[in-house]
């Protein structure tokens, strides 16, 4: 598996809300693209966090969602996160991380998957290749895999988890996201904890708490050292992510957004 460094793991873990714990052997591929009811994101969106390591403010990353060309027929929306390091943390390390996807708007699953990592002097991209009818993915060193039906990758992923009904959620309940990352097959796992409250720099929100099921000992220790709460609305979008990692501590917080489908639950 491709290297990984702190702020790009913690990254993925709010975009996606989860973390890669286990592979999982493919399904049959399917010929049939799912379609979704689904109101929790359009076209237009755009959220910004403020990424502090310790006591330092550490880097700013942003996610815009905007309309592309249709595939086939089907809708097609255009996700682009990027990532960079400011103030005091940028003279040591410097990152500038830029990741796209694009994904089916009614079934909220990738076409292609790129990824450009910048990070202290370490290089590497990615670009996938989905075709979900047939249940692979092909791989800029040309290699192919096969897949389960409607697979994410890490940034589509993102958006899916937004699609998926908490209104009944127990806590301890675990929803599991099949998705394509670094050249495997993985499992994204989160585990719901329940409601809470929580207050930000830009005032309180109503949110849903999940913890992202972590393979312990790696980065993190324990399934407790990481948190992620996401709002209590038709949104669904993360509003903090909390993790305390064998180097240190890292906290990810929304700092603005614009765009939102739907009324956020902001007290």
């Amino acid at each position: 598996m491709a290297q990984r460094s702190v702020i790009a793991t913690t990254a993925a873990c709010l975009f996606s809300f989860g973390f890669a714990q286990n592979g999982s052997a493919p399904e049959p591929a399917h010929a049939e693209l799912r379609t979704l009811d689904h109101h929790a994101f359009a076209p237009g969106e755009k959220l910004t966090y403020v990424l502090h390591y310790g006591w330092l403010n550490a880097g700013v990353a942003t996610l815009e969602l905007k309309e592309s060309q249709d595939i086939g027929g089907r809708d097609v929306l255009h996700a682009v996160g990027r990532g960079e390091s400011i103030g005091a943390f940028k003279t040591f390390y410097k990152v500038d991380d830029r990741y796209e996807t694009y994904f089916d708007r009614q079934g909220v699953f990738p076409y292609m998957f790129v990824r450009r990592v910048d990070e202290g002097g370490y290089r590497f991209s990615q670009d996938y290749v989905f075709m979900q009818r047939r249940g692979l993915v092909t791989t800029q060193e040309k290699k192919t895999f096969n897949v389960p039906a409607h697979v994410q990758d890490m940034l589509s992923a993102f958006y899916f988890a937004r699609t998926i009904d908490f209104s009944h959620a127990k806590p301890g309940q675990e929803f599991v996201i099949p998705t394509f990352l670094d050249n495997e097959q993985w499992d994204l796992r989160m585990r719901y904890i329940g409601k809470e409250t929580i207050k930000l720099r830009n005032g309180k929100y109503r949110c849903l708490k999940f913890q992202p099921v972590v393979q312990e000992g790696r980065i993190f220790k324990t399934n407790d050292d990481l948190n992620v709460w996401i709002t209590d609305d038709a949104n669904r979008i993360p509003v903090l992510a909390q993790a305390k990692v064998l180097v240190g501590s890292i906290k990810m917080e929304l700092s603005g957004y614009e765009g939102l489908a739907n009324p956020i639950a902001k007290l």
